[in-house]
């Protein structure tokens, strides 16, 4: 039987505002909004193995292969959603046949079907198990593609009516089941010692380790593919940019302006809450949510970070607001990429960002060059012609430069933002000005052209073992008014 330690939340607000007193008392039946400016989980409750509740459904055992491994499948309660509801997830561990695991590769890009056989590890994989590293695979998807939708909608339906950030699961459920899984690896001491844990994903499974690693400092590493980096004025509300983006033409879909996934706007207008409303949630939550607000105390800690967010993509629709305001994140802009995007025909089909992310933050030592860091643009409108120029860090050297380049893109997130493409001319190769140690350019502009919207990226060869990596990393996405 549970006890009262067992079933404790693991979410919890360090300063309690009256609204979210309210709502406690009522045990989350109340239609005001909760004060979401404070912690959002109790890391001492989340680091507890005894709240796991754990079913074991495979134990320990070994599986052959070419790299021999001890593999254990279980099931954890990550917490209650409200009383009486579980969250509950399957969480897969993988560790060297001979020896403890130290540290782990994280990712809730499975599903509770595709867990259940023996894990068979991919090349990058087998690269992680021969050094050391385990691998923890959990489930971060919507719980309506596993047989849990009534239990989705009645946890929509509380936080429209609440906005209550313990009802909205890609607040609350997914980031924690990230987190519980660490807890769940750490528990099997025979298995795992503490080390290293770098989460990856792609688009839910992007942004859920992105908030995790915000929270849980036992996370020391994030790469995250179409998925929010930043808060922009459409993520909070901002009722000049959303003005902007509703006068567009063009089916707009249900993603494109949301705050940290799919928008909730409407839903929560129609449950009653106002604008003032939704801007508050936001601005409140905002702290606890975006890799942009706290890039500083990730840097302190050591947190390495890689982006893909893609050009083209309804989550990642901001991408001239970002690099303007956050030129310093290291991402990189595949031209043409987003959900279901096929990619520009000269799009770099060689990248192997995340294989050497991955193998660099493990075994730096063992890595032979250093993946580029984020370089600085200067650029100058001359007879007609944009001028660009590109500077990396001293001791950071990239091997290549392209360039690409809009006029006139729609505003962010609207339908022709995400359906306009990057035409297929609209590319050139850089030259390196050796002398000044710049990446140079220029782009003759169209007479008609009030703006242009350009980037560039650079490619790094790094070698592990006897295998070389394409890595590229790109210059802020920048977007140029010519004057006319």
């Amino acid at each position: 039987m549970r006890n009262e330690e067992q079933t404790r939340t693991i979410w919890r607000f360090k300063r309690v505002s009256p609204v979210f007193l309210s709502c406690m008392l009522a045990l989350f039946s109340s239609n005001r909004s909760a004060s979401a400016a404070n912690d959002l989980f109790d890391l001492d409750a989340i680091s507890d193995p005894k709240t796991l509740q754990i079913d074991i459904l495979q134990d320990w055992h070994l599986v052959q292969g070419p790299i021999p491994t001890r593999q254990k499948l279980v099931t954890i309660n990550v917490a209650d959603l409200w009383p009486g509801q579980e969250y509950r997830v399957p969480v897969r561990m993988v560790v060297p046949a001979d020896r403890k695991a130290q540290g782990f590769h994280l990712t809730g890009g499975s599903t509770p079907a595709r867990l259940q056989p023996d894990t068979k590890p991919n090349r990058l994989e087998q690269e992680l198990l021969l050094g050391g590293v385990g691998l923890v695979f959990t489930v971060v998807q919507e719980p309506g593609s596993y047989g849990k939708k009534a239990m989705a909608q009645a946890a929509e339906k509380r936080f429209a009516k609440t906005l209550n950030p313990r009802f909205k699961i890609q607040y609350w459920a997914w980031p924690a089941t990230l987190m519980r899984a660490i807890t769940t690896a750490y528990a099997e001491t025979e298995h795992f010692d503490k080390g290293k844990v770098a989460a990856s994903g792609g688009s839910k499974n992007g942004a859920s380790p992105s908030m995790a690693i915000l929270h849980d400092h036992r996370m020391t590493a994030v790469h995250a593919t179409v998925s929010p980096i930043w808060d922009s004025p459409l993520r909070l509300c901002n009722r000049d940019a959303w003005d902007e983006l509703e006068s567009q033409p063009g089916r707009r879909g249900g993603f494109s302006g949301g705050h940290f996934g799919p928008n909730f706007n409407r839903g929560a207008l129609a449950a009653g809450h106002s604008w003032q409303d939704l801007q508050n949630f936001t601005r409140e939550i905002s702290d606890d949510v975006f890799i942009s607000r706290n890039v500083q105390q990730l840097r302190r800690r050591g947190v390495e970070m890689l982006f893909h967010p893609g050009t083209h993509d309804m989550v990642a629709f901001d991408m001239a607001w970002g690099g303007t305001h956050h030129p310093d994140l290291p991402i990189y802009l595949g031209a043409n990429t987003g959900h279901g995007k096929r990619g520009h025909p000269k799009l770099e089909r060689d990248q192997q960002n995340k294989s050497a992310f991955l193998l660099h933050h493990f075994f730096p030592k063992k890595v032979k060059g250093r993946p580029l860091r984020p370089p600085t643009v200067n650029h100058s409108i001359v007879d007609g012609a944009l001028e660009v120029a590109i500077r990396f860090p001293a001791g950071s050297k990239a091997e290549s430069g392209r360039i690409w380049w809009m006029f006139d893109r729609a505003p962010d997130g609207s339908p022709r933002y995400l359906s306009e493409p990057i035409p297929a001319e609209n590319f050139a190769e850089m030259i390196l000005d050796r002398r000044r140690g710049v990446w140079v350019a220029e782009i003759e502009l169209a007479s008609d052209a009030k703006r242009i919207d350009f980037f560039s990226n650079h490619r790094k060869t790094v070698q592990y073992g006897d295998q070389t990596y394409a890595t590229y990393i790109s210059s802020p996405y920048t977007r140029v008014e010519t004057g006319k």
